[in-house]
């Protein structure tokens, strides 16, 4: 939340401090954030990132992509940049618009646990954002209702890295040399889901051999929900929402296909601890929820409102 300049976003001025002291700059810049950063503090922080990529003489383009439409169940929002000495790099993030996908009623739905009071990362057929843990450094997977059994559990540490992309065990040297599993968490939730890099990689390729095509949009227009922008020295910047954060192919699974291995269940105290902060806040979610999580709980006390 402290922008730019903030000690945990301060590192980008200093990819930037090495590009201009290079002898030979690198013909493509890639950096990636979440999406909430390009409307903090008044999109402070693409503006700068653009002015900087500019001033080294790349035109830019920012698109926001969710893993979700690269074949991996999580719903994760995350703004890609490529900066590029050579063409228009917007090529590189953007296929075109893929068709609509048809959403089926959910079987399991993913939340935040840990939550409760402001929201609850409410995904269905989906987990919300892995993350590297809470701000006690406490890892906090997400947990995912099943509607069939009516239970509630949390995907082991090989499911994340999974989820993430990665084969089951990736981040295991994190325990062979002794360190608590609340690092590897924090290894997985920092990562970047590896469908996406690879697309962009492949695309990357692709426009350094001059086999993509430049990509026009003619009526260009602001909204409130911009989620592809670019632009060059001299020229004003330009932002739009497309209806897709993914490739024209994307690819959909849904988390009721998604193969656990190493499930938690929910322990009852921390079912019983978030239900509490639920009905205390105003919060609306469906009532079978609160029923099934009652019930998970043995608390039904805690609902005789709410859920009516």
């Amino acid at each position: 939340m402290a922008g730019i300049e903030g000690k945990s976003s301060r590192l980008v001025n200093e990819v930037f401090r090495l590009i201009e002291g290079a002898k030979t700059k690198p013909t493509f810049v890639l950096l990636e954030n979440v999406a909430f950063s390009l409307h903090l503090q008044g999109g402070r922080a693409i503006k700068s990132v653009a002015r900087s990529l500019e001033s080294q003489g790349y035109k830019w383009a920012y698109r926001i992509l969710n893993t979700r439409e690269f074949g991996l169940p999580q719903r994760r929002r995350r703004v890609f940049i490529v900066g590029s000495l050579q063409g228009d790099p917007l090529s590189v993030l953007f296929d075109g618009i893929a068709p609509q996908a048809h959403e089926p009623k959910p079987e399991r739905v993913g939340f935040y646990w840990t939550e409760g009071n402001r929201g609850i990362g409410w995904s269905p057929e989906l987990i919300p954002p892995l993350k590297g843990g809470s701000g006690l450094s406490i890892p906090s997977p997400p947990a995912i209702w099943d509607r069939k059994s009516r239970l509630f559990f949390s995907p082991g540490i090989e499911d994340a890295e999974r989820l993430q992309g990665f084969r089951a065990g990736w981040t295991s040297p994190v325990a062979d040399i002794g360190l608590p599993d609340r690092v590897r968490w924090r290894l997985v939730g920092n990562a970047v889901s590896i469908p996406i890099v690879k697309w962009i990689g492949r695309r990357l390729a692709a426009f350094n051999a001059g086999r993509l095509e430049n990509v026009e949009f003619d009526n260009h227009r602001h909204t409130r929900r911009e989620n592809l922008g670019w632009g060059e020295r001299g020229q004003k910047a330009r932002e739009i929402h497309v209806a897709n954060e993914g490739p024209a192919r994307a690819m959909r699974v849904p988390i009721s296909d998604f193969e656990f291995r190493g499930t938690n269940p929910l322990s009852q105290r921390a079912a019983a601890g978030f239900l509490e902060r639920l009905v205390e806040s105003p919060l609306q979610v469906e009532p079978r929820f609160l029923i099934d999580l009652a019930r998970y709980c043995g608390r039904p006390d805690l609902i005789a409102g709410k859920a009516a």
